[in-house]
């Protein structure tokens, strides 16, 4: 079940549609959403303060703070519009930054809600969805910076290789496959696949089943390198709402290594993307 929603606040009024969609969720599933706001990345080293001249740290602390109290008064602003269970957390500063202390407030939450890196832009949440997809233990959606609508569950696309990630992605999916109109589990078929027997869908086919989910099984064929071109371009042709999908990759002392597959993802996705890893 997702009773307990938290959500990466956006200081930039022009992403606010992450707020939204979260708020679509948790009207959705009668969750709780608690929306977390950063100032200040991190607490500055003694060493670098000096290097900084007089007035420009203030005014950086000052500035960031502003944003951040901007964007938790947004969520405020809009939440009392929809009669939801909200909290707001103001974070001014953290001794590792946001992306630690996110993904560690994560863990406490069912689901977490991060909006899509902006490279065009200069905004780079990439760090921050990788902390929290390696370290939280919990799924989480990331939600496309083009994104206009709420959470909807028309069509949802379950991608499928058989592995430990997406038996665990669509296992912490459930909740909204359960919800869904159609589910499509989607099998990319390379070298990788070809000899894998429960790669064929048949077994997780029958455990879902047994959860009242009926799935269509739909195969393409494609090259190791083109497997995110494959499936975002499915995902297009059948008008799915929600992508569901392992993370793929490792973390070594907080290092973050993200997959191919998934990079290639979360650079190009259209749609929002549940991932657990």
């Amino acid at each position: 079940m997702i009773k307990d929603i938290i959500l990466h606040l956006e200081r930039d009024p022009s992403r606010d549609i992450v707020r939204d969609f979260a708020a679509s969720t948790a009207e959705m599933f009668a969750a709780h959403l608690t929306g977390v706001s950063f100032a200040f990345a991190a607490s500055i080293p003694n060493y670098i303060v000096p290097n900084f001249p007089a007035g420009v740290l203030a005014d950086l602390l000052s500035e960031s703070e502003t944003a951040a109290r901007g964007a938790i008064d947004r969520f405020e602003a809009a939440m009392k519009r929809g009669g939801l269970s909200v909290e707001p957390r103001l974070v001014l500063r953290t001794e590792f930054g946001p992306p630690r202390t996110f993904s560690e407030m994560a863990r406490c939450f069912d689901l977490s809600i991060i909006m899509q890196s902006d490279h065009d832009n200069g905004i780079n949440n990439s760090v921050l969805i990788e902390a929290t997809l390696f370290e939280s233990g919990r799924p989480l959606i990331v939600v496309p910076y083009i994104q206009q609508a709420g959470l909807m569950l028309d069509r949802v696309v379950c991608c499928w290789d058989g592995s430990r990630a997406a038996v665990r992605a669509i296992n912490d999916a459930l909740p909204l496959l359960r919800k869904a109109k159609a589910v499509e589990l989607f099998i990319v078929e390379n070298k990788k696949t070809a000899n894998e027997s429960v790669i064929g869908g048949i077994e997780i086919g029958r455990h879902l089943a047994r959860h009242d989910i009926k799935i269509e099984v739909i195969r393409s064929p494609a090259a190791d390198i083109d497997v995110p071109n494959t499936i975002l371009s499915h995902v297009a042709d059948c008008s799915a709402n929600l992508l569901v999908m392992g993370g793929y990759g490792h973390s070594r002392l907080r290092e973050f290594v993200l997959g191919g597959a998934t990079l290639g993802i979360l650079s190009a996705m259209t749609v929002p993307v549940f991932m657990s890893h």
